[in-house]
């Protein structure tokens, strides 16, 4: 089982920069999980982000955000980090961490919201105009 804790929403004026982290519990086996960021505005289904493979040396981006938002992961500090720059005000949205397990694979990146098992709680971020 791993538990996913997202930081770092806020509310942020467009144009502006925030860096969400997600911290999975301590006994997780970090490093063998993919990772990604998926969000959910207000009236839309939940979409994707970003994912970034097991050994953070694949990543994939939503066209939305490629050029503005960098994934990155420690897997010393079991985190995942969402680097968003340049943010506009169709950004806001609850943001979610998630990850899949994925043992054999170190270079699999994982886009697809149902091949995910484990989800935080969300944190939420507004982008004022």
């Amino acid at each position: 089982q791993v538990q996913l804790v997202e930081s770092g929403g806020g509310l942020v004026q467009a144009g502006g920069s925030l860096r969400l982290s997600c911290a999975a519990s301590a006994r997780t086996f970090f490093s063998r999980y993919a990772m990604g960021w998926f969000r959910q505005a207000p009236g839309k289904e939940r979409e994707f982000v970003a994912a970034i493979s097991r050994s953070g040396g694949s990543t994939s981006y939503a066209d939305s955000v490629k050029g503005r938002f960098t994934i990155s992961r420690d897997n010393a500090k079991n985190t995942v980090y969402l680097q968003m720059n340049s943010l506009k005000p169709e950004d806001t949205a609850v943001y979610y961490c998630a990850a899949t397990f994925h043992p054999l694979h170190t270079a699999v990146v994982v886009t697809t919201e149902r091949e995910y098992n484990y989800w935080g709680q969300g944190t939420q971020v507004t982008v004022s105009s």
